[in-house]
């Protein structure tokens, strides 16, 4: 037995505690158990055992506390609960997660999916986590390399960013998560599949991560059909995990598929425990609940590393001003958004440049290249307006000299967004020069820059 796996299991052992505190259940009812004998020594948030009289038994969070009742609500259906069934307090969930880690699928709780042991760290740590003096936190660092031609140039992610990702179903998002999981430059990734479809781990690991992608990372899944409480406490894990690296001085790619999961999962917590749906459908804890799991990630304090953060937001319908986008893009260092009519065109990624942003500019180019942005951007933008226009056949040839630019270099431009290549960021910046050059956007006589 190896010292590490020993060590985790005297960690394992010095976690029993030879006495347990009990409650008893009084009311079972709206989706939520009300149960006596805890309300003095219970806390929000605190892990909860529940004994049922079937022989099954429960997990569940403490939701609301009055002088007498404790509100429960559980992580499985209540079916086999009834009156006087033995309701066990655990305590608040506390991670510890070591480098051991690496390379493991966890789930919302820390537990491994393997079967395998998994052992514990020297610290323990809330998911709940806290956020970083931001008096004390450093700026964001530099660019990243990602093997794709858009974000190498226009769309730059450097490190500590936090970048959303919006896109409808269908779109692509989960493919391009994929990508940066296989590509981007990181110590370690953490991934959180929140209320993912459950044959979609399996394919995730071998066919996308592959043995290598798995080799640093670290993935944390609550499938669809699981309680809300576990597609929360997803996200909030992996937060954790990838604070515990980071602390280490390393750099991490957190990759959380998707926000409005998360989200979604909160609303029906917050509603079990009584707070009103007031922003179309979510309750008002919603947005600080999004901000706060987001202003977790980023670039970390003195003697630390940074956690790099992609944040995935499935919009319905392409809504960017439906309330979960909105709280999302005005919190991160960027947005990207997919656009559904470029994937039904068969351009991968479908970007929508002209739509979407990297805050991280034009601090992450030099003059150059920002120049260089700025012209590809202005071309994308003149066809983007005059698109419908151009493709009815009404647009005259030379009316006007930015638009007749524009619909030169536009087939180039595309192609060179789809762009997946190991490039390399200065190569993918010639890429670009040159196309344009070629175009005429460059020229002087062209107010492009």
């Amino acid at each position: 037995m190896t010292t590490r796996v020993l060590e985790g299991l005297l960690r394992e052992i010095r976690r029993i505690h030879a006495a347990r505190s009990f409650g008893r259940v009084v009311h079972v009812g709206g989706g939520v158990l009300h149960v006596d004998g805890l309300a003095r020594i219970a806390q929000v948030g605190d892990l909860i055992d529940i004994f049922a009289s079937s022989g099954a038994r429960l997990g569940g969070e403490v939701l609301s506390l009055s002088k007498d009742v404790t509100i429960i609500l559980a992580d499985a259906p209540l079916e086999g609960v009834a009156i006087g069934d033995e309701v066990m307090l655990s305590g608040p969930l506390k991670l510890a997660p070591s480098d051991a880690w690496i390379g493991r699928v966890v789930d919302a709780s820390g537990a491994p999916m393997d079967g395998r042991f998994l052992p514990r760290g020297p610290v323990e740590r809330s998911v709940q986590g806290h956020v970083p003096n931001p008096a004390g936190r450093r700026r964001l660092g530099a660019r990243l390399e990602t093997s794709m031609g858009v974000f190498n140039t226009l769309l730059p992610i450097v490190q500590g960013q936090r970048l959303g990702l919006f896109s409808g179903s269908g779109v692509g998002k989960s493919t391009l998560l994929a990508h940066f999981a296989s590509h981007m430059q990181a110590d370690v990734i953490v991934i959180a599949l929140i209320g993912e479809r459950g044959r979609e781990l399996r394919e995730f690991i071998e066919n996308t991560l592959g043995p290598e992608g798995m080799a640093r990372s670290v993935i944390v899944t609550a499938t669809s059909d699981q309680s809300p409480l576990l597609r929360r406490r997803c996200a909030l894990t992996a937060m954790s995990i990838a604070e515990h690296f980071r602390d280490q001085g390393k750099h991490v790619l957190l990759l959380a598929d998707s926000v409005t999961r998360f989200a979604e999962a909160h609303r029906e917590i917050a509603v079990a425990s009584g707070e009103a749906a007031s922003l179309r459908g979510f309750p008002a804890s919603t947005s600080h609940m999004i901000m706060s799991l987001c202003e977790r990630a980023g670039p970390g304090p003195e003697g630390t590393g940074d956690i790099t953060a992609i944040f995935s937001v499935l919009v319905a319908g392409s809504d960017m001003e439906e309330p979960i986008a909105d709280i999302v893009r005005g919190v991160l260092d960027g947005h990207v958004i997919l656009d559904r009519n470029i994937a039904e065109r068969g351009r991968y990624p479908a970007i929508d440049v002209v739509r979407s942003v990297s805050r991280s500019l034009p601090q992450a180019a030099s003059e150059k290249e920002n120049n260089l942005i700025i012209a590809a951007r202005r071309l994308l933008g003149s066809y983007d307006e005059n698109a419908l226009m151009i493709r009815a056949g009404l647009y005259s040839a030379g009316s006007d000299p930015i638009l007749d630019t524009a619909v030169m270099a536009f087939p180039e431009l595309d192609r060179f967004i789809a762009t997946q290549e190991r490039l390399g960021t200065r190569n993918s910046f010639k890429r670009l020069e040159l196309l344009l050059r070629k175009a005429g956007a460059l020229d002087a006589s062209i107010p492009l820059v």
